[in-house]
């Protein structure tokens, strides 16, 4: 219930802001790659694990702020076994999972841009802002794919959440070129408030009355790692990360070229 309330406001927040003197509207889409920073790629913070396609609706108060309203569908994964680390290997943990993310977010464009009522058609750009992102992480075993939360791989007593609040940041550019038509590029990361987008957070589970061999397996595929001991890294928030190219279309007005 919070997790649909928080969606809620985002949306609320953006049809509030309609009714302000807003300058222009703006649509577009994009698409392009995806990646994560956790527990299976601690310090590799560019390294791309899937794809990435979104849409959004902004409002141009003026030529440099702007307000949006975000939907972005993304897929990271990672597998140890393809590790240059040892130790990473042997533990041979891997997993995949969409991403369904939903976000408010303000833009700050440098130059005087010409969607907000500027005169320059090139800009670069950074944002930020507040959302929620759905993930399930899963993995592919003999032809079936199984819901790793279901398992507990960490001793829980209950599965984890599978949503998060994700704060998203990042920088861009974006380029006029033909009055009502843009382009843009930009690379923006998530801080999501779980450790667990790849199902990896804490320690080794201990034996449980009842485990059958796709739950010992699944909590330690290494086969001889000692219960207790560190599963995962001690950072406490996994990362993903979307880069994209894109195009929008203004909604130009009068309004938008008066000062």
């Amino acid at each position: 219930m919070k997790f649909k309330s928080l969606l809620l406001h985002l949306i609320l927040i953006l049809m509030s802001a309609s009714g302000a003197r807003a300058q222009a509207w703006e649509v577009g889409l994009g698409a392009g790659a995806a990646g994560y920073m956790g527990d299976l790629n601690p310090d590799n913070p560019l390294k791309i694990t899937g794809m990435s396609a979104g849409v959004f609706a902004k409002l141009n108060f003026n030529s440099h702020w702007v307000l949006g309203l975000h939907y972005n569908y993304g897929r990271i994964s990672g597998d140890d076994s393809q590790s240059s680390n040892a130790d990473f290997k042997d533990r041979n943990l891997k997993f995949y999972t969409p991403l369904n993310e939903v976000s408010a977010q303000v833009d700050f464009n440098f130059f005087d841009y010409f969607a907000g009522g500027g005169r320059k058609n090139f800009t670069p750009y950074i944002y930020a802002g507040l959302g929620g992102v759905i993930f399930n992480p899963r993995i592919r075993i003999n032809g079936e794919t199984r819901d790793l939360r279901l398992y507990k791989t960490e001793g829980q007593s209950t599965p984890y959440r599978n949503y998060a609040v994700s704060i998203p940041y990042g920088a861009g550019v974006k380029f006029n070129f033909n009055s009502n038509w843009s382009f843009f590029s930009q690379l923006g990361y998530r801080t999501a408030y779980t450790d667990y987008l790849d199902d990896v957070s804490g320690v080794y589970k201990y034996p449980v009355q009842g485990d059958d061999e796709m739950h010992i397996f699944l909590a330690d595929p290494s086969g001889h790692r000692p219960p207790g001991s560190q599963r995962g890294d001690s950072r406490k928030r996994d990362t993903y990360m979307f880069m994209q190219i894109g195009i929008s279309y203004t909604f130009l007005s009068e309004k938008c070229f008066t000062f």
